[in-house]
């Protein structure tokens, strides 16, 4: 992130960072200092909407004080004084040369409501970028005792901020981010769902009456482009009420052009004939990894989003709730596989994590607890 100043730094005026919102707030700020009575008009802001601590420190003192008589604040500092010696409590690196600088580079102190305007969707910009990376890290977290529910309520903070931005910059119909979507995420080592993948296949080989209960999975699902088009040829033989077995499996997957990529038919024809557990528990594991695959997705799409200054809250309003649809898909889908249906709102605390991460068992045993 760029630099901001730190609070107990002395000479504040010197190390303005490049962003132009920064130059926004000393506006905006040197404004208020011009004259106060234009906080009146400065709306949709607060002390934490400001980038750095010495801005929100001398917006609070502002917003704290009774405005000075008119008059008297022409003639005399002494408004000034109370205002520096407030916001030094927050801020203690504030200075009255820092102060004497906002006032000279305000261009206009009736425009302070197009400045706080800025502000306002600078921070909105920031609180979406916050909250993308959050549910990105949320993914990633090992050691949540239920990966799901504390992802998709991620997922629902995450909706509540856009929620909150739109209803401050509604969107305006059309207008997406410019910002092109980050490469793919490179996958952590799979070998649990390839083994459990193949699983699945060879479980609905052996028991197709099966299919039918796990309609809720799809083949975009499964992990590697091989087991999506056997899937796809189990559920089309097992709907059609043809018969199913390895063979027949292999022989439909061979009139897709499966075996095109150079995937032996004998290798096929063994993957095919291991089942072991059940078709449902299988195919649960899979729907869980997608919902997981795809909440990363949307969150570090929305991440790119935010973290680009050229697009406008409106953009990004588009853009975030078109990423989050995606998680909204799965999410039913995984409620119907589940049998649940949690409610979908922020959450009055943080979630709890606690245990250490789950290690990969041996396949024997995967196996095993499945059959339980």
């Amino acid at each position: 992130m760029p630099h901001a100043p730190e609070p107990d730094e002395d000479d504040l005026d010197a190390i303005a960072p490049p962003q132009p919102v920064f130059h926004v707030e000393q506006a905006l700020l040197g404004a208020l200092l011009l004259d106060p009575r234009r906080l009146g008009d400065v709306t949709g802001i607060a002390a934490d909407s400001f980038s750095t601590a010495a801005h929100a420190a001398l917006f609070a003192a502002i917003g704290t004080l009774p405005p000075p008589d008119p008059a008297e604040h022409a003639k005399n500092t002494k408004w000034l004084d109370r205002v520096l010696a407030t916001g030094r409590g927050q801020a203690r690196g504030l200075t009255a040369s820092y102060l004497h600088t906002l006032v000279q580079v305000c261009p206009w102190p009736r425009h302070a409501p197009a400045y706080a305007r800025m502000v306002e969707a600078e921070h909105a910009r920031r609180r979406l970028l916050t909250a993308a990376e959050r549910l990105v890290q949320t993914v990633h977290d090992a050691s949540l005792l239920h990966p799901v529910q504390t992802v998709l309520a991620e997922a629902d903070v995450l909706a509540a901020v856009v929620d909150d931005i739109a209803s401050r910059f509604p969107p305006r119909a059309g207008v997406l981010p410019r910002t092109p979507a980050p490469p793919p995420a490179i996958a952590p080592d799979h070998t649990e769902a390839v083994e459990e993948e193949q699983l699945l296949l060879a479980t609905a080989t052996a028991h197709p009456a099966d299919i039918d209960s796990i309609r809720w999975l799809l083949p975009d699902d499964l992990t590697l482009p091989l087991h999506a088009g056997l899937w796809q040829c189990l559920t089309t033989l097992a709907r059609r009420r043809e018969p199913v077995d390895p063979v027949t499996v292999l022989w439909e997957a061979q009139q897709r052009g499966l075996l095109d990529d150079g995937s032996e038919p004998g290798v096929v024809l063994r993957l095919l004939a291991e089942p072991a557990g059940s078709v449902e528990h299988w195919g649960e594991r899979a729907l869980q990894r997608s919902l997981l695959a795809t909440a990363d997705h949307t969150g570090r799409l929305i991440e790119a989003y935010a973290g680009d200054p050229a697009n406008t809250p409106f953009q990004l309003v588009v853009g975030a709730r078109r990423s989050l649809a995606d998680i909204g898909t799965v999410r039913t889908r995984w409620q119907h596989a589940t049998g649940t249906v949690p409610p979908q709102r922020p959450r009055p605390a943080p979630t709890t994590r606690a245990g250490p991460p789950t290690t990969t068992a041996a396949h024997t045993a995967r196996a095993a607890r499945a059959t339980r």
